[in-house]
């Protein structure tokens, strides 16, 4: 865009020959070049550092989540071996380390009600309009105790209901407690309704129709109603609770999932085995236990490079930059900390112990040796290191992590990254100003210039009128 002052300088004529609307940009840019290229060559060297430490903080938060993950998956826990795999699977609580033996018995697995109706003809069939209305409780034989924690279903059925139709109803109005569909077999079709496991979730169908004289049949609302008392062979399956021991105390459980047992466990029950108890042991997994120091080992020494490269004195983007230093000092220290501060002695309670040690380039090894020796020695302790307690491998490398992404402290990289990027944005206000300062310059220069030719414009027009005059007044004589 033209600036204004162009014209102007046009209309006199622009009779000294100097363009002063280009002066005027040149003067107030000059003026002012040099603290705007400082400040923009300081905010590189900021921006270059804030990325620098970002790269660090980051590749830390994605060591000790990747360690993490690999210790929450159960990768490390020990391994449940069960005598008889067929009656359960076991798992085990991430930090919690088992030890023993177990012995477990199945006598019943967790079931739930399995109703049929009776028969109609077709899916089609109407049902009849009225109230269908479905309790939740115990059925025990011929009785039927209701929960009184269990609000009890009320539909409504209307005259165009089938029983494809109410089947739908059912299920929905129950949010999942109920599973209901038609079953068209050899008997013609029936509705079934299976419930969910556990004995308090057996029920009852009571239905209340809107007919004068209810039929029981049919094409009437009271053709589905059960209870136990009057069950005509429609129960097929009743709804009941898991029972076991285990080390011959008796449990009971509405699912045959099971978990919040002791010392962490957790069975899927699978099959009975009364009168011939499963024995259940745990080893530890060393060879997981390698993977993990390997992995761990190349995932640390990347670390370590990435440092060293971008904290370097000499030429380092954070040469000087005291996250970076502490980070060097926490790794150069980290293989001799004590990370299992409850260790008995003799076992392991350092990161040496796991075989980790350091070489004078602030590289990482891994001793296999001596991470063998201690697996072997103590492969309890060792696994133990290996939880997401508050103590080990990777407490101890979660906490540094953490440390390194609180922004209040101005020793870590998170702290120098915030500090960094409160420098740039003082150092962006101040570009702002500048350049308000210089726009202010360019239309002060820019006015007084545009005045100076409009004066040099009126001399020049008095000058060539007096040499007209004089031209006039020689050629007369």
């Amino acid at each position: 865009m033209d600036n204004p002052g162009s014209s102007i300088i046009s209309a006199f004529g622009a009779g000294s020959g100097v363009d002063f609307v280009q002066l005027a940009d040149q003067l107030s840019e000059a003026t002012y070049a040099f603290q705007r290229s400082n400040l923009e060559t300081r905010n590189q060297g900021l921006e270059a550092r804030i990325s620098s430490a970002s790269l660090l903080r980051n590749a830390l938060t994605q060591l000790s989540s990747a360690l993490g993950d690999r210790v929450r998956t159960g990768e490390l826990a020990p391994r449940a071996n069960v005598s008889d795999p067929a009656i359960v699977d076991v798992s085990t609580t991430s930090g919690v380390v088992p030890r023993g033996s177990y012995s477990l018995e199945v006598s019943q697995l967790a079931d739930s009600q399995l109703l049929i109706s009776q028969a109609y003809t077709s899916g089609d069939d109407l049902v009849g309009e009225g109230t269908l209305r479905i309790r939740f409780g115990e059925v025990n034989g011929a009785t039927f105790t209701e929960d009184a924690g269990q609000a009890a279903l009320e539909i409504a059925v209307d005259a165009s209901d089938t029983v494809q139709t109410l089947a739908a109803k059912i299920s929905s109005a129950s949010g999942g407690a109920l599973q209901a569909y038609v079953a068209e077999g050899n008997g013609g079709a029936q509705l079934v309704i299976k419930g969910e496991d556990g004995a308090s979730n057996g029920f009852v169908v009571e239905a209340t129709s809107a007919a004068l004289l209810p039929t029981a049949t049919p094409g009437d609302l009271t053709y589905l109603a059960w209870d136990p008392a009057t069950d005509a062979g429609q129960l097929r399956q009743s709804a009941r609770d898991a029972l076991y021991t285990l080390d011959t105390v008796e449990y009971s459980s509405p699912s045959n999932t099971v978990t919040d047992l002791p010392e962490g466990l957790s069975f899927d029950l699978k099959a009975t085995n009364v009168g011939a108890p499963t024995t259940i042991t745990f080893s530890n997994d060393t060879s997981a236990i390698t993977d993990v120091m390997n992995d761990f080992l190349v995932a640390l020494n990347d670390l370590a490079g990435l440092l060293a490269e971008e904290a370097t004195p000499l030429g380092g983007t954070l040469g000087n930059d005291p996250g970076a230093r502490e980070l060097k000092r926490d790794l150069a220290r980290l293989t001799n900390e004590v990370v299992m501060p409850g260790a008995a002695p003799g076992e392991p309670s350092t990161l040496a112990d796991l075989g980790l040690k350091t070489t004078r380039e602030g590289r990482f090894e891994l001793d296999t040796e001596r991470l063998n020796e201690t697996l072997s020695n103590n492969p309890e302790a060792a696994a133990a290191m290996f939880t997401t307690g508050p103590f080990g491998l990777f407490a101890t490398i979660d906490r540094l992590a953490r440390d390194n992404t609180t922004r209040s402290d101005p020793g870590s990289l998170a702290g120098s990254v915030s500090r960094y990027e409160a420098q740039v944005e003082r150092n962006s206000d101040k570009l702002d100003r500048i350049a308000e300062q210089q726009e202010n310059l360019r239309e002060r220069l820019t006015r007084d210039l545009v005045a100076a030719e409009r004066r040099i414009s009126a001399s020049q027009s008095t000058l060539s009128f007096l040499e007209q005059q004089i031209e006039a007044w020689n050629g007369s004589n």
